[in-house]
């Protein structure tokens, strides 16, 4: 959480970029699937990309974050439900214990057209100052039968005595288009042990 955090701490929390990084065009699949249609090879590339969902679009644009997981060896993962009552993870704290090397695991569904650009935004709060942010990048993704998934980079829990206690994070999805798809708050309790 701190190390990536770190690198994006001089931002604002109104300030959602990725260094470098330049929104493409917007197009629609159909678009997409028009272009190059001479090129077999590029033909079947679009083909094992988009899926089904060519010829199969023109609704609006829906990302529905299905999950998010908390994983770390030897453990089950502890997995959150998105889609229910959103007020009962910032309610209810998860258990981590300090130290432990963890990754966070999405799982979503794209609808209707492509997400161009989706970020996971974590602002993470402890007594009410601001300890670390996270801004992800996780790509842009089209619409398909089967969920799409996203594991962030392997991270480490806060350890020690004064990092010990509970901690309140808002996170967010959101995409090049500034629509956020899914704005929730969690909260998690680093104890010294499971």
């Amino acid at each position: 959480m701190a190390d990536a955090a770190a690198a994006s701490a001089h931002h604002s929390d109104d300030e959602e970029v990725t260094p470098g990084y330049v929104a493409p065009a917007k197009k629609t699949v159909e678009e997409i699937a028009e272009l190059d249609k001479d090129d077999e090879a590029l033909v079947k590339y679009k083909q094992a990309l988009l899926g089904e969902a060519v010829g199969k679009t023109g609704a609006p644009l829906k990302v529905t974050v299905k999950s998010m997981s908390f994983e770390t060896a030897g453990r089950d993962p502890i997995v959150m439900d998105l889609t229910g009552d959103l007020t009962k993870l910032k309610d209810t704290s998860v258990v981590i214990k300090e130290g432990c090397e963890y990754q966070l695991n999405f799982t979503f569904e794209v609808d209707g057209e492509i997400v161009s650009g989706l970020r996971f935004h974590q602002n993470i709060s402890r007594k009410g100052i601001p300890v670390s942010r996270l801004n992800l990048m996780l790509g842009s993704f089209g619409p398909r039968v089967d969920p799409h998934t996203f594991k962030t980079p392997s991270d480490e829990a806060p350890k020690g005595a004064l990092a010990r206690g509970t901690y309140h994070a808002k996170c967010k999805f959101i995409d090049d288009d500034k629509c956020v798809h899914l704005a929730w708050e969690w909260a998690f309790k680093i104890q010294n042990d499971w």
